[in-house]
């Protein structure tokens, strides 16, 4: 296994059970560095999808413009 920047981006090359060199990017894997907003959140939200969705009318009507809600 090695890790190595390719692609734009840190993947984690490796051979799988046919002998293939094959990579992944290393953010879908245990090697990549915890996420901040992850660690810190710990799983929890801090608004609703109802409360966002209310703001997003909010913001619509100060600006004038209409919302249509999607379904």
């Amino acid at each position: 296994m090695r890790l190595a920047h390719s692609w734009g981006d840190q993947r984690v090359w490796f051979y799988d059970e046919a002998q293939r060199l094959m990579s992944l990017p290393e953010a879908w894997t245990s090697l990549a560095p915890a996420d901040p907003f992850v660690v810190l959140s710990q799983g929890r939200a801090l608004t609703r999808t109802d409360d966002l969705l209310r703001l997003v009318q909010l913001a619509g009507e100060l600006g004038g413009g209409t919302v249509k809600e999607k379904k």
